[in-house]
């Protein structure tokens, strides 16, 4: 069902930026006046609006914080960090539209405004990584370096390391954790400006924020959580299974294989063309996806993999999902793990897969539509998640196997 838009991915795109209300990220009437002046399938009309709305919401925060109105000004730069990514989402793809680069930008400067005004403050960090560094943030429940549980915030595809805190970060500040949220390779700051792409060995990135967790005094060496969400759902589980020192691990949803994934949503030609091998039937399949990418919301999720993962064709992208997967490696994850799926979800399909494979403390939480947690990361119910999520995570850190209810529907 369609709340805005008759296109699902407007529609989905929408519901991800108004469902971040739950924690300051957005109003939901100035995400629906937003939407009155964008065209369905039309990129340039949704930027142009999300980005006139950030640009005033921004402004409005300036003016208090100008008068010393410090909790009026956070809370419009929330909600204008949040606004200008939603801007530059259809803007995605190979060629990087200058428009999105100021977009990003924007919304991570809108973003660090508001770190500044938090109680305490969050911090901005850089991570080391191979000679470089990674960007992101610590967050603390209190002002003082005590240990405390803490949690690791591994993202998606298009989301970004200031995304992260509406999505899980501040449901865990909340509840008396540090928290740590990054951009790896493929994601915000280190896409957009250094230029680094996915990479299916997740662990060589885990393991130096890990590193970074350890050195810091208000992180519980004995309690750090890894929680991985959307494509997060396949690299956390991934880096899971070689980094012994996490103590529990979500993922949001699960994904055993990303080539199952893509094989669930393609028409059943395409998937046997690809499975085949026969050169004639790759010749079509390769006409085929390159017509596809070139529509407004149908190729989206192409033009998103091209851009993130580095190649130049939607067939490339397609060969090299086949190394993003856990089937020889979920089943030497130590740690307590919870898989997530949610019922109108077509990402996350393989979780249950990725559940049976596990050989580790476990628990799975199938979110449903009647509870308004049926799409994508649960949009639009994200704090239903997040309860049942850091209920199941409190219990493994106070030293309980598991929860009993209806939160855990399968478990071993």
């Amino acid at each position: 069902m369609s709340l805005v838009f008759k296109d699902e991915l407007f529609d989905a795109q929408w519901l991800r930026a108004a469902g971040h209300s739950a924690y300051g990220g957005a109003e939901i009437n100035e995400c629906f006046v937003a939407a009155r002046s964008i065209r369905e399938l039309d990129g340039e009309s949704w930027h142009r609006s999300w980005n006139e709305l950030a640009m005033r919401v921004r402004a409005e925060g300036d003016a208090s914080l100008a008068r010393n109105n410090r909790v009026s000004a956070l809370g419009s730069y929330l909600r204008a960090s949040n606004y200008f990514r939603v801007a530059y989402c259809f803007l995605i793809g190979t060629r990087v539209d200058p428009r999105l680069a100021a977009a990003y930008r924007n919304h991570r400067a809108s973003f660090e405004a508001a770190i500044e005004l938090m109680q305490p403050k969050g911090e901005r960090v850089a991570i080391p990584y191979e000679g470089k560094t990674l960007h992101g943030y610590v967050f603390r429940p209190a002002g003082d370096a005590t240990p405390r549980s803490t949690l690791i915030i591994n993202g998606g595809y298009d989301s970004t390391a200031e995304e992260s805190y509406f999505f899980s970060g501040a449901a865990a500040v909340a509840r008396g954790y540090t928290v740590i949220a990054f951009d790896g390779p493929g994601q915000g700051a280190a896409l957009i400006e250094d230029g680094l792409v996915f990479r299916p060995d997740w662990e060589k990135v885990i393991t130096p924020v890990v590193d970074f967790a350890l050195a810091r005094p208000e992180v519980d060496a004995k309690r750090v959580a890894l929680l991985g969400i959307s494509f997060g759902g396949y690299l956390a589980p991934r880096a899971a299974s070689a980094e012994p020192r996490l103590a529990a691990l979500i993922a949001d949803p699960g994904e055993y294989s990303l080539f199952e994934e893509f094989k669930n949503r393609m028409p059943g030609f395409l998937a046997r063309g690809l499975a085949s091998r026969n050169p004639f039937a790759l010749l079509v399949l390769g006409v085929v996806l390159a017509r596809r990418l070139r529509h407004p919301t149908g190729g989206w999720g192409l033009r998103r993999g091209l851009w993130t993962h580095g190649v130049n064709s939607a067939l490339a992208y397609i060969r090299l999902t086949t190394d993003y997967s856990s089937v020889d490696r979920a089943q030497r994850i130590r740690c307590p793990t919870l898989v997530c799926s949610a019922e109108n979800d077509d990402i996350g399909v393989t979780a249950p897969a990725l559940f049976e494979a596990l050989a580790c403390e476990k628990a799975f939480m199938a979110f449903k539509a009647s509870e308004g947690a049926g799409e994508h990361c649960e949009a639009g119910a994200r704090s239903l998640f997040n309860q049942r999520a850091f209920d199941w995570l409190d219990a493994v850190f106070r030293g309980r196997s598991s929860m009993a209810g209806p939160t855990t529907a399968a478990q071993e």
